[in-house]
């Protein structure tokens, strides 16, 4: 079974970039919301890396990426920032919830698929042993 990404953004151009580029390798669901994704993982779905936008239009900047970050459930799932705000923002912010990785917007595909693999490999490697 391919290891499940949750991807959070509110373009619909973005989600399909992100179910093209890496839906090979991964399982990949896609929400457009906070809520939808919040909807999601209540339904007892852990994915094994979220990539999220830190504007989402039915939240403040930032607050959902706070939120999985300071969640007991969800805090240990690699996060990926994917974000159009200025770098220095994005930085601090990043080191402030303990991000494992950002992207600034627009990015490489190949480069966040390198990411996604990095921070996927280390979770399949414990399910094996």
């Amino acid at each position: 079974m391919k290891p499940l990404i949750l991807a959070v953004d509110d373009s619909k151009a973005m989600r399909y970039l992100l179910q093209t580029v890496l839906g090979k390798r991964y399982q990949v669901v896609t929400a457009p919301d906070a809520s939808s994704a919040m909807y999601w993982l209540s339904q007892k779905n852990f994915p094994d890396v979220i990539l999220a936008n830190a504007q989402l239009r039915d939240t403040a900047d930032w607050e959902f990426v706070e939120y999985l970050k300071s969640s007991f459930l969800y805090k240990d799932i690699p996060a990926v920032i994917l974000s159009s705000l200025e770098k220095d923002e994005v930085e601090q912010k990043c080191m402030q919830y303990k991000v494992d990785q950002f992207f600034l917007k627009p990015f490489n595909p190949v480069s966040l698929l390198e990411t996604v693999d990095k921070l996927v490999r280390p979770n399949v490697k414990d399910l094996e042993s």
